[in-house]
């Protein structure tokens, strides 16, 4: 593509504008390949663990052009020939008007893009996006529904409708689960999870992710109140003993 044909795609979407968390131009674990990571800012969710609760707000972050988005991706893109463009949050499906014009126009740029969700978003605002993307980061919170509302204020029936609709096209996804021990981490949890995840072709990847204390300091600094305060982190031989329960379902990891 000539540097004119780019030039004329990027003013397309020079009035379209979204709010902006952060971004991560190097990042090696959201998605295959190295990719740069671009977080939106807003969240229905208010999850115990969440490491970011000032991307929460809709009226948070930064407000930047698509095009001067893309612009940022485009000057690292050497870096992404085996892996591509991650568009996380917050719920990134929170501006589905906005990250669908990225989607877009990463398209007819050439690059490969995913979409990191938790998947509460309606599937009737969240469909175009996801037909649009190559792939779906799909984060797990909870397999069972009242437990999920505990976690994150939310039901859980939205993520599953969203997972039976990347079966039903086809739709690569990985999904993500993070081991919280006395919520998410138990033998029974992960046994739970296995019998559901088994049921999806779409599923091409299972990451566990260990929960952390990184983002607590966030909470005070937002005068929001932390309740994980002192729950600890997953020891290891935890981790691999959820990795091996998986795999009784034949669960990709």
């Amino acid at each position: 593509m000539s540097k004119i044909n780019k030039e004329e795609i990027l003013n397309n979407y020079k009035k379209i504008k979204g709010r902006v968390h952060s971004i991560e131009t190097f990042g090696a674990v959201d998605g295959p390949g190295i990719r740069f990571v671009l977080f939106l800012q807003g969240c229905y969710l208010r999850c115990l663990y969440c490491h970011n609760p000032d991307s929460w707000n809709p009226q948070g972050g930064t407000e930047i052009s698509a095009k001067n988005i893309l612009k940022n991706i485009l000057a690292y893109k050497k870096f992404y020939k085996n892996g591509g463009v991650t568009i996380s949050g917050g719920e990134p499906l929170f501006q589905h008007e906005f990250l669908y014009s990225l989607l877009e126009a990463l398209e007819i740029l050439g690059f490969h893009t995913a979409i990191d969700t938790n998947g509460f978003i309606d599937l009737k605002y969240s469909k175009k996006c996801i037909d649009k993307a190559n792939m779906l980061l799909l984060d797990i919170k909870e397999v069972d529904e009242n437990d999920c509302i505990v976690l994150t204020e939310h039901s859980n029936q939205n993520t599953l409708k969203t997972l039976e609709y990347a079966q039903s096209i086809n739709k690569c996804v990985w999904i993500r689960y993070v081991c919280v021990p006395g919520y998410t981490l138990s033998i029974d949890k992960i046994h739970k999870l296995g019998e559901l995840l088994n049921k999806y072709s779409c599923i091409q990847k299972v990451q566990l992710i260990p929960f952390h204390q990184l983002g607590s300091y966030k909470y005070k600094e937002l005068q929001i109140q932390y309740k994980l305060e002192n729950t600890r982190v997953p020891t290891n031989d935890e981790m691999i003993e959820a990795q091996n329960i998986l795999r009784q379902y034949n669960i990709p990891l």
